[in-house]
Parts: C-alpha cells; structure tokens; sequence
C-alpha cells in the first residue's frame, strides 16, 4: 500500500490559491489518489471564490472541542479548520491537498510526517487586482494587506513553490503537476 501524504497550500492573499485547489480538483477528480477536503471557516463562503463549510464561532468552538478538526487556527478575526476525517485518507494512502496557513505548518509537520508545502506566490500587482475583483475590502484594505508580509515559512521547511503571477492555465499545470508528484511511487520530498 502506498504511503498518504498532506500537502499544506499556502500563499498570500490573492495569489490564487483557492482558484489552483479548485481547477486541481476538477482535473483529477476521477484519481481517488487525491482528496480535497473542504475547510470549515467562520465565514459566509463566496460560491465563486471559496470552497468551504461555514460555522459560526461558537459552533466552531463546539465542533473543535469535539475534536472535529485535524488543523486549527486563527486569522484575520477568523478561526479555520481542516476536518479530522483527512486522517482517515492519509491512512488509505491518500494524498490530502488542503488550504490551510502558514501559521501551522510546524504544527502539522511534527503532526503528520508526510507533509510537504505547496507555496502559491503571485506578484503584488496581480494580487492586488484580484482583491480587488473579491469585492470584500477597500482600496485603502488591500493596500494595507499587501504590506504586510504574514507569517514566514518555518526556517527548514522546503516549499514547493508555484508562481501563479501568468496564465491562469500555466498556474493550474504547474499546480497539478505539483499535486501528481505528491502521489509518484518512490517520491521522497516527504
């Protein structure tokens, strides 16, 4: 049986990240290699640029409590979860791809010790552009959220990074044959 894997997405805001999940999960949606599982956030989800679950915080509380949540954490006045049930796919060999932070990749190495960092980067003014496309922050927002840097990749950590600053194709391919390689026989980045 082949080992599972977690890979841990993570970027600024704006760089495409939750775009890349989406077309990556359509592509290979017929590979049952893979799994996308779907956060839960303390937000409404916009249908067109986010895929995940909703709670409000109490509720969230609950359900972490619970021990429903695999990866927690906290930002921007959100709390975010990655559900336990990734566990179960990474068992079965599995390769999980999830949205998540920066704030927990050490969390989740020392967690999970198949798990590799796909950094989505894109350039200032291309994420600028689609903050702004969101329609949920003002000029003055995104500015400001541009600015800040957020948290740093773990020193040691190998990233896996994918530029996502062109095409919308060239960022999917290169998104994807990120996430096959994951599933390779014999891949040992992990």
């Amino acid at each position: 049986m082949r080992q599972g894997a977690l890979a841990l997405v993570v970027g600024p805001s704006g760089a495409g990240k939750d775009t890349l999940l989406g077309a990556a999960k359509a592509a290979l949606a017929g590979d049952d290699r893979f799994v996308f599982p779907r956060r839960v956030v303390t937000r409404e989800a916009m249908a067109e640029l986010e895929d995940h679950d909703t709670l409000d915080r109490n509720g969230f509380n609950l359900e972490k409590l619970r021990g429903a949540f695999a990866l927690d954490w906290e930002a921007h006045g959100l709390c975010y979860g990655v559900p336990a049930a990734i566990e179960a796919a990474m068992a079965e060999g599995r390769v999980v791809v999830v949205n998540t932070s920066r704030k927990v990749i050490e969390r989740a190495l020392e967690k999970y010790p198949r798990c590799v960092v796909l950094l989505v980067t894109a350039t200032p003014e291309v994420r600028a552009q689609r903050l702004a496309g969101r329609g949920r922050e003002t000029a003055g927002d995104i500015a400001a959220r541009l600015q800040r840097e957020g948290a740093p990749i773990p020193a040691g950590v190998e990233a896996v990074s994918i530029d996502n600053s062109g095409s919308l194709e060239d960022g999917i391919a290169a998104f994807v044959e990120a996430v096959q390689r994951l599933a390779a026989p014999g891949h040992t980045a992990l």
